[in-house]
């Protein structure tokens, strides 16, 4: 499957691959409404100039940019941030209340990302992520919004679970969400008749599953027809997809749970949640080889691992009690 770096979502979004380790896998969302513009998730600092050269398709500059608006500061969604904002302006940056500070001086955000994946990594898949200044900062609280073009109103609705610093962002002009990870990952690869598959995202280190579902309900109170997920793109069908999401999560605190006295415990429910994953993709009527699943899966499904791991030993005492 080949997907193209920009696509037309209506409603004046447009989606723009985000460049990210591989076509399809994290996705940035231009709005345009009127004179102005918004981008919603930045990639990483080598997704500016796809993002720039969407905007000028779109006849506008970077002078026309009102905000920059990052789900959450994970770097695949808030990598972007820094240089987006010297890049425009005029810009905003509309973040979460937990978030605001990492954005300001990503210092220690850098330096936690380099522990895990080493320097030559961080600047051959991140590059640098550079300040953003304190006064161009607009910390958006639950229930908030904010207008900007014709009037086009978006507003913030705190939803913890895959992360604490984490919102999502409602659009009334197409009804949806744009969901960051807390709807889950839904790759375009794995379409098949029986439409999109949808899967959790565990990643480390604020999995938490009784806020994610109360996140996941507040969210189909709104009755969105839409959602625009960082991986990967626009789904519908959502009370389908959520219902799958939340027993999807659910299977992974089995799964957690399950091997958590294992002398091998990481290998356990790596093994396990891929296990999972080949089961029903093949229910799902995912035609595609074993081996070109587990290399799309991998990288998710040994994050996902280390979340639940953290979760684990946060949760150590009543486990073992």
């Amino acid at each position: 499957m080949t997907l193209p770096p920009t696509q037309d979502l209506g409603h004046g979004i447009t989606l723009i691959d985000s460049g990210m380790h591989r076509p399809g896998l994290a996705a940035c969302y231009m709005m345009v409404s009127g004179e102005e513009a918004a981008f919603i998730e930045t990639g990483t600092t080598h997704s500016v100039p796809g993002m720039l050269k969407a905007l000028a398709a779109a006849g506008l500059t970077t002078e026309q940019v009102r905000y920059v608006i990052p789900t959450h500061v994970h770097l695949d969604h808030a990598g972007g941030v820094g240089l987006l904002m010297r890049e425009c302006p005029n810009a905003e940056l509309a973040i979460h209340p937990r978030g605001a500070a990492h954005m300001i001086d990503p210092a220690k955000l850098y330096a936690g990302a380099t522990a895990v994946y080493g320097e030559a990594t961080m600047q051959r898949v991140y590059g640098e992520i550079p300040p953003v200044d304190k006064d161009r900062v607009v910390v958006r609280e639950d229930g908030s919004s904010l207008s900007f073009g014709d009037g086009r109103n978006l507003m913030f609705l705190d939803t913890p679970g895959h992360a604490r610093h984490h919102f999502c962002v409602y659009d009334e002009t197409s009804n949806g969400f744009f969901t960051g990870d807390t709807f889950g990952l839904s790759y375009r690869e794995f379409d098949t008749d029986n439409g999109p598959f949808i899967m959790a995202t565990t990643t480390p280190v604020q999995f938490d599953p009784e806020a994610w579902m109360n996140s996941l309900d507040r969210m189909l109170g709104y009755e969105p027809a839409v959602m625009y997920l960082t991986h990967y793109g626009k789904v519908e069908d959502v009370p389908a997809l959520a219902a799958r999401l939340k027993k999807d999560i659910q299977y992974h605190v089995s799964v957690a749970r399950e091997c958590h006295a294992n002398d091998a415990r990481h290998a356990c429910i790596r093994e396990r949640l891929m296990a999972h994953y080949l089961e029903l993709l093949s229910l799902h009527g995912c035609r595609l080889p074993q081996e070109q699943i587990r290399k799309l899966l991998e990288m998710d499904i040994e994050l996902n691992t280390q979340g639940l791991e953290v979760w684990l030993d946060r949760q150590q005492p009543t486990i073992t009690g």
